[in-house]
């Protein structure tokens, strides 16, 4: 990756991390090219500055179209979600991931980053200071866990002589054009629908979207093959704090409600059992995933990506949350 940009294939371009990396992507100078599966994703990617390639994940002429005659790519498209189709999230975050590293590797493609995440570790226990020595859990019955930990193994194991291949996992993307995070929270809250899980007092790793776009680069350009580096905004936080702070950016003021965390934990099993066998529409009230996410802590070491990529926050949360008071 030269100092003054190169050309890059970005999958995910019309979504919350993809779009700011496609602005960064054009800024340093780049010429980037963008995966665009409806004609509001195309109008996306070219207002971000990419040229939209139209096709999604399943479409391996577009992918190649897209990726020919770049040398790097990043692949930012998932299915993300709590619950769904377990169909849906193999066939686009499994299936997908090994269709896009196909298509690169035909097209000549040098580097390939792959947006990872934590959520690839996450089976139920703690993560406390975890490093990227910990496995990862493609038995979790969580389906995003399980299936954004088998994307992973598609890329890591995919890395050789003709494509290398290296993972960036952030944890608790958030900041300016969040569409999952803050606006769900804000939501919940609003509908009385809100409540901390175990109170809500353990610490957990943040990653605002600026620090996520450094690490990006940083992979594609000093990354070793084949490899995973965690980036996050640094030391933890208070989980209660920040998801306070975080909401509170949009005038809203978060409930004091609380509920033990055993018992939402039967009461997700109960709910995903409900949903299951009665195979009922929308989402469960409450998922095994959300109280893992919002009751457990989740710590994580950067050390690697410290060393090996020179990476530091270029971003602290006081900044991320004063550029959300201000919009």
């Amino acid at each position: 990756m030269s100092a003054n940009g190169g050309q890059a294939f970005v999958t995910g371009g019309s979504g919350f991390i993809g779009g700011r990396l496609i602005r960064r992507l054009v800024s340093d100078g780049w010429k980037v090219r963008a995966l665009a599966r409806s004609r509001s994703s195309s109008d996306a990617v070219a207002a971000a500055g990419a040229e939209p390639v139209e096709g999604d994940l399943e479409d391996a002429a577009a992918l190649e179209r897209g990726a020919q005659g770049c040398d790097t790519a990043f692949h930012a498209a998932a299915h993300l979600g709590e619950w769904g189709n377990p169909d849906d999230f193999e066939r686009v975050n499994v299936g997908g991931t090994r269709n896009v590293v196909a298509a690169c590797r035909e097209a000549g493609v040098r580097r390939f980053v792959h947006v990872g995440t934590e959520a690839a570790l996450i089976a139920g226990e703690p993560l406390v200071n975890v490093d990227e020595s910990a496995p990862l859990r493609p038995d979790s019955s969580a389906l995003y866990c399980a299936t954004k930990a088998k994307a992973e193994q598609v890329v890591r194991g995919s890395s050789g002589n003709e494509l290398e291949t290296v993972v960036v996992r952030p944890r608790l993307v958030w900041g300016p054009g969040d569409t999952t995070i803050l606006p769900s929270l804000v939501e919940a809250v609003r509908k009385g629908r809100f409540a901390w899980i175990g109170g809500g007092r353990h610490l957990t790793s943040t990653t605002h979207v600026d620090n996520v776009i450094e690490g990006l680069l940083l992979g594609a350009a000093r990354g070793r093959a084949g490899e995973a580096y965690f980036v996050t905004d640094g030391d933890p936080v208070v989980f209660r704090e920040f998801i306070t702070e975080l909401v509170g950016t949009k005038g809203v003021e978060m409930p004091d409600r609380n509920m033990p965390a055993p018992v939402a934990s039967v009461a997700a099993s109960v709910s995903e059992a409900a949903w299951r066998t009665f195979r009922l529409k929308g989402t469960p009230p409450v998922t095994r995933l959300a109280v893992w996410l919002s009751s457990q802590e989740c710590t994580i070491d950067i050390s690697r990506a410290r060393a090996e990529l020179g990476y530091e926050p270029v971003r602290t949360i006081e900044d991320g949350m004063r550029e959300l008071r201000a919009a």
